[in-house]
């Protein structure tokens, strides 16, 4: 049978000290509530309840997940009474239909826990997802009787000697029949010490009506870890970079350093890959066999190519083709292309630009808006004058072509196969194939300058001994 979903995301997280919703905090790349929704299995419907900070979390819904419906809990009255408003909701839905109520601070969760646990519960009228946790002061009990048969949930502060020392607990994921819950939360009550309907009541209502009630546990208690401060938040994430890592690593990938590698979902990585210390990637990163990432790189929805290198450097929305070279300390900005065996290296930056096979941008320079040649050398400190103020032009540098060091490229300007610029040039014409352009002033030595200029100092006296 397939279920429907509420997710309970109306709280306002004051422990995280923060102006974002508690919700929309990330763990590696993604906002806690959409990894949430990822961990869904396929549902008839899903309903999301929203509150503190509505405008941002149903903005942030529109993006990730169009089809989810929202309901706003403007008083927050408590798990029971958010579950009580989005109830109407599921109108469409026959009484013997599941719904599954999960809060959406749990970014560790597994789709197939979730359906493991759908799966055991079907039969039920209510069933609640627990885990054995090595420290379970805080959590809800759960107690069962001789026979292992689930009986209820103790709260903490309710709980005696005996039932502190129980390490399974209530992990606040749920699986209602809708008839049953509908009939259950009519009877919540707010006569307690916070005021609020309590959803765990629900199953006490349910228990004491003599419906079926079943509890089953989860393998692995870190994936129903809830994060309520900056702390856990933290934790979530480095949970979620070893697994995978973990991952990646049983798949052939070489991480040197696992707890300094910071790998999204999203990223694709090639066996005999090496990731070395410091390595961050994100988007939609694709990287094949043989390349070596790091230490100290950053990559977003790039593509390196095999047998590439990228070290100590910032490379987003680039492709790196193979056996190509960047760094370090190069920063690769959208619409960079390397072709094969080419070289971007320490201090460079480029942008919006090709680099044609076994090319060569090796220091200190800015390439912009350009397409470069097969076998061209760009020397050191070199500037693609590619901005005019009002608009971006081209350049176009053709095949074995020699930039000398300092030259300035104003585009737009093109540099014929073969040819030359001068150092310390300043390019603002055609240069034709095979041609040197030059765009310098004859030098001229002031003779004594120094000397009548700058009596007295140390550069004086130096040009003075030089002399004698």
């Amino acid at each position: 049978m397939q279920a429907s979903a509420l997710i309970l995301a109306a709280g306002e997280g004051t422990r995280m000290n923060s102006a974002t919703p508690k919700v929309l905090h990330g763990v590696l790349g993604k906002s806690m509530v959409e990894r949430v929704l990822d961990a869904l299995p396929p549902t008839k419907a899903t309903v999301v309840v929203v509150g503190s900070g509505r405008e941002a979390v149903e903005k942030e819904l529109a993006r990730i997940a169009p089809n989810v419906s929202t309901v706003f809990q403007a008083e927050r009255g408590g798990t029971g009474h958010a579950t009580r408003l989005a109830m109407p909701a599921f109108a469409g839905l026959a009484d013997d239909d599941v719904i599954l109520v999960l809060g959406s601070d749990t970014p560790l969760l597994r789709r197939e826990s979730l359906t493991d646990f759908i799966a055991q519960s079907l039969g039920a009228a209510a069933a609640v997802m627990t885990a054995h946790v090595p420290e379970p002061f805080g959590y809800g009990r759960i107690i069962r009787d001789s026979a292992q048969e689930f009986t209820s949930i103790v709260e903490e502060k309710d709980a005696n000697e005996a039932e502190r020392k129980i390490s399974e607990i209530n992990s606040g994921i749920y699986l209602f029949q809708k008839g049953a819950l509908i009939s259950a939360l009519a009877q919540l009550s707010r006569d307690n010490a916070q005021g609020e309907e309590y959803l765990t009541d629900v199953i006490s209502i349910l228990k004491g009506e003599g419906k079926a009630v079943a509890a089953f546990s989860i393998n692995d208690f870190r994936e129903i870890l809830g994060v309520n401060d900056r702390g856990q938040l933290s934790e979530c994430g480095a949970i979620l970079r070893n697994r995978i890592n973990d991952e990646l690593m049983k798949a052939g990938v070489t991480i040197v350093d696992p707890a300094s590698t910071w790998v999204e979902e999203g990223v694709e990585i090639a066996a005999d890959v090496t990731l070395l210390p410091g390595t961050w990637l994100t988007g939609t990163t694709k990287i094949s066999s043989g390349a070596v990432v790091g230490p100290r790189a950053t990559l977003h929805s790039c593509t390196v190519e095999a047998g590439a290198q990228v070290s100590e450097s910032t490379c987003d929305q680039a492709y790196i083709g193979e056996g190509a070279t960047v760094g370090p300390y190069t920063y690769l900005r959208p619409g960079t292309v390397l072709g094969p065996r080419s070289k971007a290296g320490a201090f460079v930056e480029i942008k919006n630009s090709t680099v044609g096979p076994d090319s060569k941008v090796p220091h200190l320079s800015y390439v912009g808006d350009a397409q470069i040649g097969e076998g061209s050398n760009i020397g050191a400190a070199t500037v693609f004058v590619n901005y005019d103020g009002v608009a971006k032009h081209r350049t176009e540098i053709g095949d074995y072509v020699r930039i000398g060091s300092d030259t300035m490229l104003v585009a737009p300007v093109t540099i014929g196969d073969g040819a030359y610029t001068a150092a310390g040039s300043v390019i603002t014409e055609d240069v034709p194939a095979g041609a040197m352009g030059v765009g310098r002033a004859k030098q001229r030595n002031v003779l004594d300058w120094v000397l009548r200029k700058r009596p007295g100092s140390k550069s004086a006296d130096a040009a003075s001994r030089a002399r004698e």
